[in-house]
């Protein structure tokens, strides 16, 4: 072999090492004890947004909307009270705050990761305020279907909270009701596979983020007022995306996270591990849904599996079933899903039984909603499916399309419902915030 040969090999050598090493590098962070911090939690001036809907997955973090009126059939022209036009592109959900709508969105041409806030009664931008500029992940580095705003915001009455992969690293902002900057708080390095997906959550005084990744994941509790952070504990190199939950089950509060090939177990006053079971798989995207006593997370990649665990983290069923994108519900009983392939399930919740399953058309990376017991999620290609939570039979009230697609999961307020699509016109893409609800009745 000639030595221009060798060289060339040699040189190929290098770029796959290069390559190797760069998809694979470690920086586990620095943990942080809540001795260490000083910050210290308070349920003091906890704000009760029942009414509203501050966050992912509800006031609750589980998909239940306050027993309301809402809509179960409208389409281009009926029951949409408006709708306007949401520059660039991402799956962050709506959120609402009395009379504002909420969302975070990236402008990839722009190179801007930003949040909006929408007037509820008419639709009109009110102010948008910037985040970052540049340092978005490689082209490589973002799945098909991601974007650069995947997470849904957070708010808790005073302020909003948005967490948006930049620069290589997880930052979290805080914007007061006007979107003025009120901190910014780097979270730790994430070396991005599919990019960043997980939501923020609110547990009295902090505000608790989650970042696993292949470089080495986290959990951060900050300080909703200053940012500081109060606590931060490692988790494995994994590269997965759920969003963590906060929930009371056995008697004490459990915060709560699947993936890299486990269900874990966390005390959110202070980030102690309080046990994890091996299940499910490498990579999930759903949040736990929970009842008083029991735990239910599916998932995933490269495995397959639905389980429901004790408070004490035993598991008590297994189903082989999948779940991956969408989240589940929990109401009496039973549980409800609908699989990333358009079948939606139903199981009693003790047993892990099949009740029914009913293929519906599409496929899903939106999370349901219930509500009056009835249970709403959008395909893929924009169509939402209302049918009823109903332990003996699949039954669908309607079926209603809005845009030629729809990613983002929905939100419920005050008999109207706020859906975020996208809609196709000549090979242009653009993505729109939609109010549904019932027109004022004439007087």
């Amino acid at each position: 072999m000639n030595s221009s040969v060798v060289a060339f090999h040699t040189r190929l050598l290098l770029i796959g090492l290069v390559l190797f090493v760069g998809c694979s590098k470690k920086t586990p962070v620095e943990e942080i004890s809540v001795q260490a911090s000083g910050v210290t939690l308070s349920d003091e001036d906890v704000p009760n947004l029942t009414t509203d809907w501050p966050g992912w997955r509800g006031p609750q973090q589980n998909g239940h909307a306050p027993d309301q009126e809402l809509p179960t059939e409208w389409n281009e022209t009926t029951n949409v009270l408006w709708r306007t036009d949401i520059p660039g592109r991402g799956h962050s959900s709506p959120v609402v705050l009395e009379d504002l709508v909420l969302l975070a969105t990236a402008d990839d041409q722009k190179q801007e990761q930003l949040v909006i806030a929408f007037n509820r009664a008419d639709g009109k931008e009110r102010w948008k305020t910037v985040i970052h500029t540049d340092g978005f992940p490689s082209q490589g580095q973002l799945h098909k279907k991601g974007t650069n705003a995947n997470g849904t915001v957070l708010c808790d009455g005073e302020h909003i909270y948005v967490v948006f992969l930049n620069s290589k690293k997880i930052i979290a902002t805080a914007l007061d009701l006007k979107g003025k900057q009120i901190w910014q708080k780097e979270l730790g390095a994430f070396n991005s596979k599919f990019g960043y997906a997980p939501s923020p959550l609110h547990y009295k005084s902090f505000v608790i983020i989650a970042a696993d990744n292949r470089g080495g994941g986290y959990i951060a509790a900050l300080d909703r007022k200053s940012g500081e952070i109060a606590w931060r504990v490692s988790r494995p190199a994994i590269s997965t995306y759920s969003s963590p939950v906060v929930a009371n089950v056995g008697g004490r509060e459990q915060l709560l996270i699947s993936g890299c090939d486990q269900v874990t177990s966390y005390n959110p006053a202070t980030g102690k591990e309080l046990w994890n079971t091996p299940c499910l798989a490498e990579a999930t995207c759903g949040t736990i849904v929970t009842t008083e006593k029991l735990i239910f997370a599916s998932g995933g990649y490269p495995k397959r599996e639905t389980v429901c665990l004790s408070a004490e983290g035993k598991l008590l069923w297994s189903d082989k079933t999948k779940i991956y994108e969408p989240s589940m519900l929990v109401e009496g009983e039973q549980l409800y899903g609908v699989t990333d392939d358009g079948i939606a399930y139903c199981w009693s919740a003790e047993s892990g039984e099949v009740l029914w399953k009913n293929r519906l058309r599409g496929s899903f990376s939106a999370s349901p909603i219930l509500c009056n017991g009835l249970i709403y999620i959008s395909n893929l290609s924009g169509e939402t499916f209302v049918f009823e939570a109903d332990s003996k039979e699949f039954k669908e009230v309607a079926v209603n399309q809005l845009g030629t697609d729809c990613y983002a999961s929905p939100a419920a307020v005050d008999g109207q419902l706020f859906l975020r699509v996208g809609t196709d016109s000549g090979g242009n893409r653009q993505e729109q915030l939609i109010c549904i609800g019932a027109p004022p009745t004439k007087k």
